[in-house]
């Protein structure tokens, strides 16, 4: 669902999809929905092997992590990494996940 009808913002180590407002799943019983924003990480096998998507999954979660309260509540983001984040540093991952957030929340993009 985010990733078909949410913004997206491409970088050289990874593409950011995000839903400011997640649908509303209709559950069969009484159900909270799950309080402060949420994030999913896609890292196919173009990245590398096992221990290097793990890796890469492992940093990109830290990251999005310290980042999670710029996104509102009610928000789901996706982050898909490339096959370059897998030779990527901290660093470079940081800058791309930033400029990425940076894109997709900005005033601009919510115009479109």
């Amino acid at each position: 669902m985010v990733v078909r009808s949410g913004r997206r913002a491409g970088r050289p180590t990874m593409v950011l999809h995000y839903l400011p407002v997640r649908p509303v799943a209709r559950a069969a019983g009484p159900q909270d929905p799950p309080a402060g924003p949420r994030a999913g990480f896609v890292v196919g096998k173009a990245v590398g092997n096992s221990v290097c998507r793990h890796r890469v999954t492992r940093q990109l979660r830290h990251l999005v992590r310290a980042e999670l309260h710029r996104l509102p509540d009610t928000a789901d983001l996706v982050v898909r990494a490339r096959p370059e984040a897998a030779g990527a540093d901290v660093a470079v991952l940081r800058r791309d996940l930033d400029a990425g957030l940076d894109r997709v929340l900005s005033e601009r993009a919510r115009q479109r």
